[in-house]
């Protein structure tokens, strides 16, 4: 239970840390402070990944044979939520960098942007269910998206907590 928690804490961790650079970009915009680059944006990202799947391989039971055959799946699975990572990822950058200063059509099309990106996960998850189904028992199957979507619904919260609400215009 202790290995389970501490997983937990390292995925919040690596997520408040990815979450981070939009609230420095938004400040560096207005001080010129330093800020974190694109490439230590990516190795939290690699380091959030592989926790996540340490705490995939805690949590989800499965035999050698099981494991055999989810694993390449996972990582198949995993590459396409990176590509999907990737697109929020530079669609936070470019909030940040615009924050304060969007108007209405702008904020908009982030708006939309960001809605079609939850879109696209779920359309993700909705194509790889039949293809884990394949490889694991219902139950297994199950539970793999389970943790995967309570893991990326703490990402999600955390990266939401540290991101400044859209500024309003008078």
């Amino acid at each position: 239970m202790k290995n389970k928690m501490m997983a937990m804490v390292i995925l919040v961790a690596g997520a408040w840390l990815l979450a981070a650079p939009a609230g420095r970009a938004q400040s560096a915009a207005k001080s010129d402070s330093p800020t974190v680059t694109d490439q230590d944006i990516q190795l939290l990202r690699q380091d959030l990944r592989s926790n996540k799947k340490q705490f995939i391989a805690a949590n989800l039971k499965l035999t050698d044979a099981e494991a055999t055959k989810f694993w390449p799946v996972y990582d198949q699975y995993a590459a396409e939520m990176t590509k999907l990572g990737d697109q929020k990822y530079a669609l936070i950058k470019e909030y940040a960098q615009n924050f304060g200063t969007l108007n209405d059509a702008q904020a908009q099309t982030l708006l939309n942007r960001s809605l079609a990106l939850d879109e696209a996960t779920a359309q993700l998850r909705i194509k790889y269910v039949p293809i884990v189904n394949k490889v694991l028992p219902g139950t297994k199957t199950a539970t793999f998206f389970q943790i995967d979507r309570r893991l990326s619904a703490l990402i999600d919260l955390q990266l939401a907590s540290q991101i400044p609400l859209v500024q309003q215009q008078n």
